[in-house]
């Protein structure tokens, strides 16, 4: 198999789930508070540039596990329970984002999208940022660890 680059593997995954705009995202939100963000950086990352409010914040290495329905219970993220749940994964600028929407539709959730161009987009198109971090989940954030 030739070895592909991050972009690569983006476009693969976008051509599985589909992506949004920024104010396609921000219409959903306000229409359905059930609709879970989720981004996929890392906390560090998040706490530098800011993420949309109300975000989940779980790094693309630990939503593979955080998702996985046999994984204990403990390492489980509790909002990722249903998977008919209107989800919108992003990142800083895509393709993390597209990585995680596929890796979630390919775990079983039905209802995934991913925001085009990021973070980034989302602060261009004026909409609001958080730096908190108290949606931030991780293990050890969790004391599960």
């Amino acid at each position: 198999m030739a070895a592909k680059s991050i972009k690569q593997m983006a476009m693969e995954a976008l051509k599985i789930v589909p992506s949004i705009s920024p104010v396609e995202a921000q219409r959903r939100l306000e229409q359905n508070p059930y609709t879970l963000v989720i981004d996929v950086r890392d906390a560090s990352d998040i706490a530098v540039a800011g993420t949309i409010p109300g975000a989940l914040n779980i790094s693309l290495g630990a939503l593979a596990y955080q998702a996985d329905i046999e994984a204990p219970e403990l390492w489980r993220a509790p909002e990722l329970a249903d998977r008919e749940r209107p989800i919108i994964v992003t990142c800083m600028l895509g393709p993390l984002g597209a990585l995680g929407g596929r890796l979630l539709h390919e775990m079983g959730f039905g209802n995934i999208a991913v925001l085009d161009g990021g973070v980034q987009a989302w602060i261009a198109a004026g909409l609001p940022v958080t730096l908190s971090k108290s949606q931030n989940r991780s293990l050890v954030e969790g004391g599960k660890e």
